[in-house]
């Protein structure tokens, strides 16, 4: 049975990590459309194309659409997708696609309080102290990057910290949704919800949009996997664990968006960058609770 507890999570850590790949790239493929296509048709082709990726699933796996939850599928929507996919979006014209993977860590900070809210988990004085870390993290980041500090910039990682916040309080929503509806149902409709609520703002900047072949090969990976596929995937996860645990890939998603940005868009690295993501990972520490250096010894305890 030990044996089987440590696969299972095996299973699960690994699927996080891929996770965090994934979403790690979309901030540097968010970075190479935005530009060109304006945030309101980024965000809204993103979610076309993974509509339309869950509904090919959906009818290939014979599910029906959970029409009598629209409105609950709606919220999640709104904030799971629509406003941070747009927000994200505009950040990437002022920032570097590291500087919005690390503000998007203070996900788990709203989450935590969310949790808490809903009954879905507690607070402590060690996850406030991580709260603490993380904003003083984010506060480096944006102040000692090689961006320098302006009023856009500014906005900008506050439009970033935003979509976290909306990212942190739809997971435990997200969870509680579950119980009435399958996965695939929850991914589908909030991305099909998503793109009515932003096709109006698409339509209006269409004009403006420049379609290039890089812009429009980014959104087609950006819907077909790092949102499509990849929301299944979470939600999938999130069935089989807590809220904070579904969060856990927030943290390593800088990891991979600032090497991301690095290595394919040469954006620059600094000591803000490491000072600050060094608070974030404390952070996530103290959060949820995570030390390795236990895990590890938890393993070899069920082997011996």
């Amino acid at each position: 049975m030990p044996d089987n507890a440590c696969l299972v999570k095996t299973k699960y850590f690994a699927q996080l990590v891929a996770l965090s790949a994934l979403w790690g790239a979309s901030f540097m493929l968010i970075r190479i459309a935005s530009p060109l296509l304006g945030p309101n048709v980024l965000a809204a082709l993103r979610i076309g194309v993974a509509t339309l990726t869950l509904t090919i699933l959906m009818r290939a796996m014979q599910h029906r659409w959970p029409l009598k939850h629209w409105r609950e599928l709606a919220v999640l929507g709104a904030l799971s997708v629509a406003f941070p996919f747009l927000l994200f979006a505009w950040a990437a014209l002022q920032l570097p696609a590291g500087y919005s993977a690390l503000l998007n860590t203070t996900a788990v900070v709203f989450g935590i309080f969310a949790a808490a809210w809903l009954k879905e988990d507690t607070l402590t004085l060690r996850k406030l102290i991580g709260c603490a870390c993380g904003f003083a993290g984010v506060a480096l980041i944006v102040g000692l990057g090689p961006v320098k500090p302006s009023l856009q910039v500014i906005l900008a990682a506050l439009a970033c910290t935003a979509a976290s916040a909306c990212y942190g309080i739809s997971t435990p929503l997200m969870k509680r949704a579950i119980g009435r509806m399958q996965p695939l149902q929850i991914a589908a409709g909030i991305h099909a919800l998503s793109l009515v609520m932003l096709a109006p703002g698409a339509l209006w900047s269409w004009p403006q949009a420049q379609f290039t072949p890089g812009a429009l090969a980014a959104v087609a990976v950006m819907g077909v996997v790092t949102s499509g596929l990849a929301y299944w995937l979470h939600i999938r996860i999130l069935v089989h664990v807590s809220p904070v645990a579904a969060m856990s890939p927030t943290f390593l998603i800088p990891v991979f968006g600032v090497t991301w940005g690095h290595l394919f868009l040469g954006e620059q690295l600094s000591s803000g960058i490491y000072i600050g993501g060094a608070l974030v990972l404390v952070a996530s520490a103290l959060i949820t609770g995570f030390n390795p250096w236990r895990q590890a010894l938890d393993v070899v305890d069920a082997e011996l």
